[in-house]
């Protein structure tokens, strides 16, 4: 049943379930240097410039998120330039703390969690024509150690995320990987571009559109086994170039005994471990 999704096909909006609104939208705003482009009592929406990326919903009476249960490994906010890392770098150590930086060969890239314990990746991606690849022709990446004096000494605190950010992928904590490799590949249509090692390759995954390195990646490392129901990921949003796509993609969805649904911005399902995918058109 497999057709290739579009290439131009990339990830939209991430919504968080949040415990406090005012607290997660100060931390979006001032660490990680988002515009709060709306609000309510109970939700915003945070974006670069006016573009909306992240959208969180507050519930207090939601429990934290149980040790067991799937849902988010991080959202990864991508720059535009290795100038707005600097800046994000400085921002962070600032008025927050750093858990990681990685160079990844394809990307350079810098690990924290928000209030909540959400974890976000922040990151800018080397020029494709340096990415590497193996005799087989797939990407290689690895986790190697980020040097980051050079980035503190041209950061600007006083900056914010520029317009050209975008979610380049989110990182799901998953029950199966081969359940979702069937998912996200037999049935969204999407391929696996990259080569991972043992035991990484048994115990992860990355998919992507048109050659990038992943849009989404899938880890088995905390043996988590039960669908969310407390705070952490509500859903996430792949965007497609259009309306054919949608329609097809809802066609194999069905086709591989999906409940999909129609909503105003296009449809709604829940992929393995109940995680919500929702898919639209570019507008």
């Amino acid at each position: 049943m497999t057709d290739s999704i579009a290439p131009d096909t990339h990830i939209g909006r991430v919504s968080l379930r949040v415990s406090d609104l005012d607290r997660l939208v100060s931390f979006y705003r001032d660490t990680i240097g988002f515009d709060v482009l709306e609000t309510t009592d109970t939700t915003a929406t945070l974006g670069a410039s006016e573009t909306p990326l992240l959208e969180l919903t507050a519930d207090p009476d939601l429990p934290e998120r149980r040790r067991t249960e799937t849902g988010l490994f991080h959202t990864a906010f991508r720059v535009p330039t290795r100038e707005a890392l600097a800046d994000a770098l400085v921002r962070v150590e600032q008025n927050w703390q750093l858990s990681g930086a990685s160079d990844h060969l394809v990307s350079e890239a810098l690990y924290l969690r928000d209030p909540d314990g959400n974890g976000i990746e922040l990151y800018v991606d080397r020029p494709r024509e340096e990415w590497e690849r193996d005799e087989a022709g797939t990407l290689r990446m690895d986790t190697l150690p980020l040097s980051l004096a050079p980035l503190r000494e041209s950061g600007d605190p006083e900056s914010k995320l520029p317009a050209g950010t975008d979610v380049g992928h989110i990182h799901l904590e998953v029950s199966s990987i081969p359940q979702t490799r069937t998912f996200y590949t037999e049935v969204v249509g999407m391929d696996e571009p990259v080569s991972l090692p043992s035991p990484y390759g048994d115990s992860s995954l990355f998919v992507s559109a048109g050659g990038y390195h992943h849009h989404i990646g899938a880890n088995t490392w905390n043996q988590r086994t039960d669908p969310a129901t407390g705070r952490g990921l509500d859903w996430f949003e792949l965007v497609v170039p259009a309306e054919d796509g949608l329609a097809a993609l809802s066609s194999r969805l069905t086709e591989a005994g999906y409940d999909v649904a129609d909503i105003d911005s296009g449809l709604r399902v829940h992929g393995p471990d109940g995680i919500e995918l929702r898919v639209r058109v570019e507008s």
